[in-house]
């Protein structure tokens, strides 16, 4: 499978609308969240030490979040059920979609050669699309901080 971060969508342009089923099989639409800001976070694995991190720390922050109008939906390969228990497990408070086909990670260009200790594997790179009420991609995170990822989001989103 080729790189796709030639597709990633940059600063200004329309995020790709996209539909996927969260944890519990209900779907969510990009589409469905306009006149919403949106925190589109993509992370490679659940239940693994850099994304429960950041899930955590989005968790811990999420009412501060939601109350400047923020809504946040994370991404990655893993299924329902995998989603399903690490949200259970760590009480996150926000959707989770399963894209076990890649085609939302492809759709934002986020599946591509990684390097980790001089191995090239092919996988998901950690990324945050924040994206405006008109569905415009205001910021991209191409490598958020993981302790405070919400930090990050509010101060791009000037809201800090």
């Amino acid at each position: 499978m080729a790189e796709s971060t030639a597709n990633m969508p940059a600063k200004g342009e329309a995020a790709p609308d996209f539909e996927g089923l969260a944890q519990g099989g209900e779907p969510v639409r990009l589409s469905d969240l306009r006149g919403r800001k949106v925190a589109l976070y993509f992370y490679p694995k659940d239940d693994t030490p850099g994304c429960t991190k950041q899930a955590c720390n989005l968790r811990d922050h999420h009412q501060a979040l939601l109350g400047a109008g923020i809504a946040v939906v994370g991404v990655s390969p893993d299924d329902e059920a995998s989603h399903a228990a690490f949200v259970g497990k760590y009480a996150l408070p926000f959707p989770l979609l399963a894209d076990a086909d890649k085609e939302i990670v492809q759709r934002y260009g986020v599946w591509g050669e990684k390097n980790l200790y001089g191995k090239k594997t092919m996988g998901l790179k950690r990324t945050t699309f924040l994206i405006d009420e008109a569905g415009r991609v205001v910021h991209v995170f191409k490598r958020p901080k993981v302790a405070e990822h919400a930090e990050e989001i509010m101060a791009k989103f000037n809201l800090a």
